[in-house]
């Protein structure tokens, strides 16, 4: 058996890295989604009762109007008829042509149909953030989330009717205290 020197044992391959890394971590850019998706059709149900019951109502007419005799046209009762239809869907149209897609550093907000229009706010500019659901709303599991911010394009983003809306409005509070810290940004208040 030989005596070894711990000055001459070589280190270990973990040791040999820690050696030669740097002296802070890398910094951390993964974006994390927090939220992806669109207005729940639930969320939007007492005002989609107003068009759903607009829509039944105008069919309604136009189905009537032949039978009770009244003199409208059969073109008009057609077309009565196909209004009537489009307000029924105008609901799931309006859920889905919204977007928020809300990350550990922005929020983006998408809209349209046929374009797409994307708007992205940084959480940096983020001034203040507010939360709010009424009892329909905590029944239905949704709830809004309001943005205030400094950014220009938008300033006031209101997202509605968005699943799991407490657990993300606690998670964009946090988040936008520590993306402020890390970039130096203080708030100052005049007077």
């Amino acid at each position: 058996m030989t005596n070894l020197d711990p000055n001459q044992i070589p280190p270990s391959p973990a040791a040999a890295d820690a050696q030669n890394a740097t002296p802070h971590r890398a910094p951390d850019d993964t974006e994390e989604i927090y939220y992806e998706g669109s207005p729940l059709l639930r969320g939007s149900l007492g005002k989609g009762f107003l068009w759903i019951f607009g829509g039944l109502l105008l069919i309604a007419l136009s189905i009537a109007s032949p039978i009770m005799k009244w003199p409208l046209p059969w073109w008009l009762c057609l077309a009565l008829a196909f209004i009537g239809f489009i307000f029924i869907f105008v609901p799931l149209i309006r859920s889905r042509t919204i977007r928020y897609r809300v990350t550990n550093y922005r929020i983006d907000y998408e809209r349209g149909l046929f374009g797409k229009n994307i708007d992205t706010l940084e959480l940096w500019h983020v001034e203040d953030v507010r939360f709010n659901q009424t009892l329909i709303d905590r029944l239905l599991g949704v709830g809004n989330i309001t943005v205030v911010s400094h950014d220009e394009t938008m300033p006031l983003l209101v997202m509605h009717d968005v699943p799991h809306s407490r657990q993300l409005f606690e998670q964009l509070k946090q988040r936008i205290i520590a993306v402020k810290r890390s970039r130096g940004v203080m708030k100052m208040d005049p007077g």
